[in-house]
């Protein structure tokens, strides 16, 4: 009876075990299938950063299909079922008052001439139908992110030229304050705030991004801007890589207040991968990002929720989402807690496709409106690396502060004197 009994119970076992292998299986491949007909678009992944890291933007002596410094490349980027992409043209705060325009257009190059040497994987991509076209031809969309406001120097005409290169979102800041918008870490207490949100230069950098068909990205700004852009911007907003605070209390994240008026202006909230922003900690498994999901969709509504990996841009990632391959691994445990078909497809891309066509229709309205042309004042900008040649500014030298032209002009009376 023993043996009969154990007998029983493993074949118990077996079948039971068989019956989960299946079921996952099954989400598998219907996640396979829902994403052959949706396209999976990520809002933000920082290759292009690894890039000028690892290889100095030498993208001839890379073999982008198979490189395995990253966590991504071509072939897990086909296995992954990656149908657009935002590629992050991201430099570091340390540039700002330096040689952010400049890193920031190198940045952008890169990212083109990803395109241009891998045209059977990638398709430049600025619209809509852009990401459409590509989806329909097999080929990745590739969309350029620039992440940082400091990236434009506290310039509308770099902001419109990096628009005309194919920039489609700006993130507001990156971890610093600029000088016309205050950073997240101001939440912390870690940075002061200097402009209690945006300053009104700030207010015209939002509406030049209206007027062009520029997506807001709110991904790394304090409450405070969240909800000054959410009741200034004629479009709906993007947070292309952040996750729900009520889950994991970072304050990169977005509290429940936010998701619900993101809702009630059409935005996206683009589910971040890090650890640390995922459990607050430093381990995560694929399922904990699945809770950010349920929650967003609970709070917000699905018509708000996308994907936001955050893949090469991060050191720590979930259990089951180690790189841009695993993503499908995704889609599968949201099908497993019964998110329906239409769900899914509205998570994958549909809700990016819908936000992104609204800031379309708004530039398309805005057509008539004339390049705002106002620059900030130069006192809010004044540094001893700018220079300003404006005509209302005739007789005053700004190229350094005072004190600085003073030692130089001291320095130099040295040198004179020295050499006598």
């Amino acid at each position: 009876m023993l043996m009969k009994f154990v007998l029983v119970s493993c074949l118990g076992l077996w079948f039971g075990s068989c019956a989960v292998t299946r079921a996952e299986d099954q989400n598998f491949i219907r996640a396979q299938r829902l994403m052959s007909e949706t396209p999976l678009i990520d809002g933000h992944n920082d290759l292009p950063w690894q890039l000028r890291k690892q290889f100095d933007n030498q993208l001839n002596k890379v073999n982008l299909t198979t490189l395995s410094t990253t966590h991504t490349n071509i072939e897990k980027i086909k296995k992954g079922q990656l149908g657009a992409q935002f590629w992050s043209a991201y430099v570091p705060c340390a540039s700002q008052y330096k040689d952010a325009v400049r890193q920031t257009l190198e940045q952008i190059d890169v990212i083109h001439r990803m395109c241009q040497k891998y045209p059977e994987s990638f398709m430049f991509a600025t619209s809509t139908q852009d990401i459409i076209d590509a989806f329909e031809s097999n080929r990745t969309a590739s969309l350029i992110g620039v992440e940082g406001g400091h990236s434009i120097d506290s310039s509308l005409g770099t902001l419109r030229t990096m628009y005309h290169l194919g920039a489609r979102y700006l993130t507001l800041t990156h971890s610093c304050n600029t000088p016309w918008a205050d950073n997240w870490l101001v939440d912390t207490g870690s940075e002061p705030s200097q402009h209690n949100g945006l300053s009104p230069f700030g207010k015209q950098v939002i509406a030049e991004m209206n007027r062009l068909g520029m997506l807001i990205d709110l991904a790394h700004v304090p409450v405070k801007v969240m909800n000054q852009v959410l009741d200034l911007s004629a479009a709906p907003v993007i947070f292309s890589h952040s996750s729900a605070y009520s889950i994991c209390p970072h304050k990169r994240n977005v509290p429940d207040d936010v998701l619900i008026r993101v809702n009630q202006t059409g935005g996206i909230v683009m589910v971040n991968f890090y650890n640390d922003y995922v459990t607050c900690g430093k381990t995560a498994k694929l399922s904990d990002v699945a809770d950010h999901f349920d929650h967003i969709k609970k709070v917000g509504g699905v018509e708000i929720v996308g994907f936001g990996g955050d893949f090469d841009g991060v050191t720590r990632l979930p259990q089951g989402l180690e790189d841009v391959s695993k993503v499908p691994n995704l889609v599968a445990e949201l099908l497993r807690r019964k998110w329906t078909d239409e769900e899914v497809k509205a998570a994958l891309g549909n809700n990016l496709l819908r936000v992104m066509k609204e800031v379309e229709k708004v530039r398309d309205r805005l057509s008539e409106q004339s390049p705002d042309d106002e620059p900030i004042p130069y006192h809010e900008v004044e540094n001893p690396c700018r220079t300003s040649f404006s005509s209302s500014d005739t007789g005053v030298i700004h190229s350094v502060s005072a004190p600085v032209l003073l030692l130089t002009l001291a320095a130099q009376a040295y040198i004179t004197l020295t050499a006598q």
